[in-house]
């Protein structure tokens, strides 16, 4: 344990111990200087900070020091009943600072004490309360905030986990502020008793235990008790001065000196109407001119000294901002900084701002981030954060979503109407726009407001526009995780699995696997529509596998078979059967001869004319399952499964190819089609 931790510890016990323990008066004298000292450093220390979570150990802080001074009263309460001496220091603030006027003395006590509680202990306690209450009520706002900037690209992931913990910190500090301002409300109460206490019985003890007449014991005990009263309640005003600094502190750039000196002193010519005022008061009253004039002159030339200064003008024109732009640009640094692209970005036209403006009822924010949290369940991969802006150079009710720059899907949407799409394809029913929905290709209008009960009784599926590109946004997304996905992310997925599977993660990489291996398989998982969500089985694997074979794309044959009863569940219907169609002995066969081995891996190789022929009968097959309203699903061999999804993915990217050992042994399949070539 560190010497402070100890040094801490320490303190806390010789608190406790002054509670019970006699200490002789000397040691008394150095305990009240250092209490004197503590709540100086925490006055100076309140005045210095910016905001208060700099100084977010304040509330424990405070309790201690309250023991701690409680501590010393109950000692010197002990040493004056029992000895009549509490020190030199108690008996120098009896004498010394009132003067030897025990009267005095009592005032002076009564008035820190009314100070104390009334008005500084009284309005810190409401600015607790208060700033608690407001806090809480805050922090839904503050986290919504938070997302917003988070999901417009403004903030990286790491800001607004600060950002939120500084909000959690922030409500549990003035919670903790709330209460720990009742432990000044009675330090304040507990010193007037203990006043009563020292002088009541200080001067029973000094009349029948001493045998002092009974002005000789006032006079004795009220000087001790004044001088203890005195020096206990200065370090609590100090502590309750610095408690109103705290919880009424705003955040600020500044500390507490810069930002009065700056915001008292920000309009100089105020000070030339003070000065006379205070030369006015001079000459018409019978105030001692030597006494107004110099205040009034100093002010005067504050002001004139203020208003010459230079000042910082607060906005800068077109022209300075312009160059200044420009000189920012010629520094390498900024040109670097220009290279940066960002994973996602979503771009709409200026009629489009209603969707994102919160102001206006826009929730696409609030939308992004739940697209965000289903992927990564549904993908078992981070989204990046998607950013959000507005394009002058795209149409007004234009948008378009790039992945890494490049744009991958354009759109158009009517904010004043709604997306109707008939289930039976016949848009004859209503009137509208004709348009195509833009994540699936279907044939649908867009209708306005009047016409939308209307399409809702012909059977039509009405969307509203924020709906239309969120789904489009979800399945662009979807579709190009696997680009999302490069070592970087990967390293962090392997993080994150080492946690609670570190043996099963070192046995996959750096050996036999490298990241890059292991982002290759992940990637032509997610390329086909299988999430990678359960690595454990992914990497079990790769640790069963990787030792035979460095080449990915058979590594990633392997873990789809493990991964069969997910794969299975994806395709299956509600029927719980499967619904596919195959190809033909003569097809695979033709397509096994086709395979050629090289040193860099295994490559398809086919006459062209086969090829065309195969993915014509495909196709063929594809088309007579559509009008079944079958989504297509081709089974073939385990041997041939990736060269078929290699042949295929240019011309039917979204069909699944699955073989038969990634299938569950009891799951029902109907063959609805047989590929077949002459």
């Amino acid at each position: 344990m560190a010497a402070r931790d100890i040094s801490v510890l320490i303190s806390v016990i010789l608190i406790v111990a002054m509670l019970i323990i006699p200490f002789p008066p000397v040691l008394l004298s150095i305990f009240i200087i250092i209490n004197i000292s503590l709540a100086l450093l925490v006055l100076l220390t309140s005045m210095n900070m910016k905001e208060p979570l700099e100084f977010s150990i304040f509330p424990s802080l405070l309790l201690l020091l309250t023991l701690f001074r409680l501590g010393l009263n109950v000692s010197t309460t002990r040493s004056i009943l029992s000895v009549g001496d509490a020190g030199d220091v108690v008996e120098t603030f009896g004498t010394f600072v009132t003067g030897g006027n025990i009267l005095v003395g009592l005032v002076v006590f009564l008035i820190l004490i009314i100070i104390q509680f009334v008005v500084i202990t009284k309005g810190s306690e409401r600015v607790s309360e208060v700033a608690a209450r407001f806090t809480l009520d805050a922090m839904p706002g503050k986290q919504m905030s938070i997302d917003a900037d988070l999901n417009a690209g403004m903030i990286s992931e790491k800001d607004a986990r600060e950002r939120r913990e500084k909000v959690g910190r922030e409500a549990d500090f003035y919670g903790a502020m709330d209460g720990a301002s009742k432990f000044v409300k009675g330090d304040a109460i507990a010193g007037i008793i203990i006043v009563l206490i020292n002088l009541i019985f200080g001067m029973i003890i000094g009349t029948v235990q001493e045998g002092l007449a009974l002005g000789e014991a006032a006079i004795k005990y009220s000087q001790l008790t004044v001088g203890d009263g005195i020096v206990s309640q200065i370090p609590a005003l100090l502590i309750s001065t610095a408690t109103g600094i705290v919880v009424t502190r705003a955040a600020s750039d500044g500390n507490l000196g810069q930002d009065i000196m700056e915001q008292l002193l920000a309009y100089p010519t105020m000070l030339y109407v003070a000065g006379g005022t205070i030369l006015l008061l001079g000459l018409v009253t019978p105030i001692n001119d030597l006494l107004t004039i110099p205040i009034a002159a100093a002010l005067i030339i504050g002001g004139y000294a203020l208003s010459r200064a230079p000042k910082d003008l607060p906005f800068e024109t077109d022209d300075e901002i312009e160059e200044g732009q420009a000189e920012e640009l010629k520094k390498p640094e900024n040109v670097v900084n220009l290279l940066s692209l960002d994973p996602i970005e979503f771009e709409f036209g200026y009629g489009l701002i209603p969707l994102a403006d919160t102001n206006q009822g826009g929730d696409l924010l609030d939308r992004v981030v739940m697209i965000r949290r289903q992927l990564a369940i549904e993908l078992g991969v981070v989204i990046p954060v998607v950013r959000i802006r507005d394009n002058i150079q795209l149409n007004p009710n234009q948008y378009r979503l790039k992945i890494k720059g490049n744009t991958v899907a354009t759109g158009d949407l009517l904010l004043d109407h709604y997306l109707a799409m008939s289930p039976g394809g016949d848009d004859s029913l209503i009137e509208g726009i004709d348009t195509v929905e833009p994540s699936f290709g279907l044939p649908a209008k867009w209708i306005s407001e009047e016409n939308k009960e209307q399409a809702e009784i012909y059977g039509y599926t009405v969307v509203d526009p924020p709906s239309v590109v969120s789904t489009h946004i979800t399945e662009l997304i979807r579709a190009n995780a696997y680009q999302l996905l490069g070592r970087q992310e990967t390293k962090q997925l392997v993080d994150h699995l080492k946690e609670t599977y570190p043996i099963l993660v070192e046995e996959v990489t750096p050996t036999p696997l490298s990241v890059g291996e292991v982002q290759k398989v992940l990637a032509k998982l997610l390329k086909e529509g299988v999430s990678i969500r359960n690595l454990p089985v992914i990497f079990e694997t790769l640790a069963d596998f990787g030792k035979m074979s460095s080449d990915t794309d058979l590594l990633t044959e392997y873990v789809r078979q493990a991964l069969a009863k997910q794969i299975t569940t994806q395709h299956m219907d509600e029927s719980e059967t499967l619904k596919v169609f195959t190809l033909s002995g003569k097809v695979e066969k033709m397509m096994a001869d086709g395979i050629q081995q090289t040193e860099h891996g295994n490559f398809l190789s086919l006459d062209p004319n086969v090829s065309q022929s195969i993915l014509e009968a495909i196709a063929k097959q594809v088309e007579q399952l559509s009008l079944m309203e079958q989504s297509p699903i081709l089974l073939c061999s385990p041997a041939i499964r990736m060269y078929v999804r290699q042949l295929t993915e240019r011309y039917f990217q979204q069909m699944p190819v699955l073989s038969y050992n990634e299938l569950e042994a009891n799951v029902e399949i109907q063959s609805l089609g047989v590929v077949n070539v002459e």
